[in-house]
């Protein structure tokens, strides 16, 4: 089946030069995404939900389906996982064909390039920071009042960690950093 997904972030925009340059492709089912906000898609949950493999999804162009790069793969690879095929007009790639799949192979490609020089940058601005002393790490969050009653109560079974957690006002992996390092002390 063939399916169309156009997207408009607001009132003032008009989705008619999608419509116009998708209706070509002899589309059987239409998504149409208004005033969509950054986590809300509800015709993208609903296309996602409808779309069944051999079905090829339309878009006119990757910033109608997607708001980021990042986000973009993360739909092809759903998109994949599912059998669909994805053909961006405006861009024309279509995932069916070998020199689609290689396109979207590449972009991803990018996308971890991206990912491992921003953390091989960071780790390099730490180690200067730290060699100049002006980075010391997160501060150490001490053991709370009553850590040694709830601990008991945690490590004993009558409290699960969850409870543990809110009644000690910590968070899920500040309390299993101090759970280890209690251990170890005792």
């Amino acid at each position: 089946m063939n399916i169309a997904y156009t997207r408009v972030s607001s009132d003032q925009q008009s989705d008619d030069r999608q419509f116009s340059e998708l209706k070509t492709y002899n589309i059987e089912k239409w998504f149409n995404e208004k005033l969509t906000t950054v986590e809300i898609r509800p015709q993208l949950t609903a296309m996602i939900d409808f779309i069944r493999p051999g079905d090829t999804i339309y878009v006119w162009d990757f910033s109608r389906l997607a708001r980021s790069t990042n986000e973009l793969l993360d739909i092809g690879k759903q998109l994949e996982s599912k059998g669909i095929n994805l053909r961006c007009v405006n861009e024309n790639l279509d995932t069916s064909t070998v020199a689609g799949k290689l396109m979207f192979t590449m972009i991803e490609s990018i996308i971890e390039f991206q990912k491992a020089t921003l953390l091989e940058r960071q780790k390099k601005g730490i180690a200067i920071a730290k060699a100049n002393g002006k980075y010391k790490g997160r501060k150490k969050i001490n053991y709370p009042l009553n850590w040694e009653e709830i601990y008991n109560k945690y490590k004993d079974r009558e409290l699960t960690g969850t409870n543990a957690m809110e009644l000690l006002k910590l968070k899920r992996n500040t309390f299993y950093k101090l759970v280890d390092e209690y251990k170890k002390t005792k």
